[in-house]
């Protein structure tokens, strides 16, 4: 199957295999080792993965030492209403230490967020809320919001092979799109 015949679950799906090819690369968050994801981690090997608790502030930070250490975690958040909850370790320090260290630490880590399903099961007001443009207002880094299957590659390729952070959101209605 080519990149442009891919569906939106399946080129996250892609997009997390090539990321966990990086030797370095981690994937922290809930659902991570417990279960798949929605899928999309199927086939990511167990050693590469970290199950958190339900502590969003102390998984960013974790996230953000462990680049510091020469990791590459993708800190994956259940839904989008949680961050706020990070919010303090996401604005006040990954978004800052580049500057604040005055280029000494410029740590690579990947927020993946989702926004809720409001179908076949609609998760409710608060876990299917788009933040992507209060996050847009208080990060320098990029905070990109994927919809099409093309945009979930190239946003992962470019998070990648970025120094810094980068957060990506994605619509968990589009998983069985």
């Amino acid at each position: 199957m080519s990149c442009s015949e891919m569906t939106y679950h399946e080129a996250i799906c892609y997009s997390m295999r090539r990321l966990a090819e990086q030797d370095n690369s981690v994937f922290l968050g809930q659902q991570v080792a417990s279960e798949e994801f929605y899928g999309t981690l199927k086939g990511i090997p167990m050693d590469k993965r970290i199950e958190m608790p339900v502590a969003e502030d102390l998984q960013t930070g974790l996230a953000l030492g462990m680049a510091l250490e020469g990791f590459l975690p993708i800190s994956i958040y259940q839904r989008m209403d949680f961050l706020p909850r990070a919010a303090d370790q996401i604005v006040n320090h990954l978004d800052l230490i580049a500057r604040i260290s005055e280029g000494k630490f410029n740590p690579t880590v990947i927020l993946r967020v989702t926004i809720g399903s409001t179908k076949p099961l609609d998760v409710g007001l608060q876990h299917n809320k788009d933040l992507v443009n209060m996050f847009k207002a208080g990060v320098q880094f990029p905070v990109v919001r994927v919809r099409t299957a093309d945009e979930v590659l190239r946003a992962y390729e470019i998070a990648m092979y970025r120094h810094g952070p980068m957060m990506i959101v994605e619509e968990q209605d589009l998983y069985n799109a």
